[in-house]
């Protein structure tokens, strides 16, 4: 069969008259019913025209804790994720213990009060990509992030998790839908793999509008000292905000403010790199034209996540690889040093100590870089 790749120069003029238009990727409505309220707490059951009703929690042992104690993890516990691979083979180091870390705030030494490996349940959302391929695919089959190649690979992966770790699907494109709330069950998470739809005919690929939704549905994960991640399927690492939602950096505020790790797994085809190529060109030459935009890998190396691409034949491998990424994982968390509740973005870095560079060679960290101070 013969391969129709769309020039750049193409997609420049098709993007020009969209964005004449008024309308710069505006494929129906993207804040669709689906998008939950800006404030989830002050307005639970109260949803505006514009929000959907979020399922609430299932009560828990973990969360019928006292409100003080649940006050004191969200706000002064700072939670990391941390994964830690040579630099040369990528391998996995482990066997560390929390002696073997530093770790600075704004470059002042902080005290590790908390350090485990695999303990903490995991609550992980599945944002699955279903917008339309048309608009950079003749044919409009090409970018199909989500074949049955995929859909095997994501239900053998998250048969590696543990019993106690939840998983939500999220399908998006101009609007998000949820397709299966918070579960432990495999049965229902087999369900809802089965039933993710089909491609939209005409649909974008609307990060703002489901990593906003995200971050909000992330806060009725049943543990609230547990570990969060988003975990994306897609063609498109990059998109165009869409009209009538939050704005890509209030999506992305919200996710880091979630402390949620953010990683996702790319299907790597000649068609897929292509068109993934020609939109992170045009984010760049749009910029300047005050085009905002968000960009996934931008959010996995904030938050210390991954993007793994392979070959649709390898995807199994890749995404098997991720799971085990994240059992692999240190959690530590320390109280800040820095008692201002001022709401401001405070810098992170963690490091292991000289000794154990000496021992391991060369280190790759990967952990979030930053975090989002309490409020008065």
């Amino acid at each position: 069969m013969k391969r129709r790749h769309p020039t750049l120069l193409f997609l420049l003029l098709a993007l020009g008259l969209i964005v004449i238009g008024g309308m710069a990727f505006s494929f129906g409505n993207s804040a669709s019913s689906q998008t939950p309220n800006q404030n989830v707490n002050s307005n639970r059951g109260r949803p505006s025209r514009t929000a959907i009703q979020l399922p609430k929690p299932t009560p828990t042992p973990e969360t019928a804790e006292d409100p003080q104690d649940i006050v004191k993890i969200d706000t002064d516990l700072v939670k990391i994720d941390a994964l830690v691979m040579q630099k040369n083979t990528a391998r996995i180091v482990g066997g560390l213990n929390r002696e073997d870390f530093l770790l600075y705030e704004d470059g002042t030494k902080q005290e590790i009060t908390h350090f485990s490996t695999d303990q903490l349940p995991l609550s992980v959302m599945l944002l699955i990509d279903r917008g339309s391929s048309r608009e950079c695919c003749p044919k409009g089959a090409c970018l199909d992030a989500y074949n049955d190649q995929m859909h095997h690979a994501a239900r053998e992966a998250l048969d590696r998790l543990k019993q106690v770790d939840e998983v939500a699907v999220v399908t998006y494109h101009t609007k998000t839908d949820l397709i299966q709330p918070f579960t432990t069950n495999r049965i229902l998470l087999e369900e809802a793999l089965n039933r993710i739809p089909a491609q939209t005919e005409a649909g974008g690929h609307c990060l703002n509008t489901v990593f906003d939704y995200a971050a909000k549905y992330m806060m009725r994960a049943s543990n609230p000292a547990g570990r969060r991640v988003i975990i994306v399927i897609t063609g498109f690492t990059r998109w165009f905000d869409c009209p009538h939602s939050p704005s890509g950096k209030s999506a992305a505020l919200a996710i880091y403010e979630s402390g949620t790790v953010v990683c996702a797994i790319i299907p790597k085809g000649v068609e897929q790199t292509l068109e993934n190529g020609n939109m992170i060109a045009l984010s760049r030459l749009f910029k300047v034209a005050g085009l905002d935009y968000m960009d996934i890998q931008t959010l996995a190396n904030e938050t210390g996540g991954e993007v793994l691409a392979d070959e649709p034949k390898k995807l199994e491998t890749t995404f098997q690889t991720l799971i085990d990424h994240l059992r692999s994982r240190y959690n530590l968390a320390f109280v800040s040093t820095n008692k201002n509740r001022d709401g401001t973005t405070r810098k992170l870095k963690l490091d292991v100590t000289p000794a154990i560079q000496s021992s391991k060679g060369k280190l790759v960290i990967k952990a979030r870089r930053s975090y989002i101070a309490p409020r008065s």
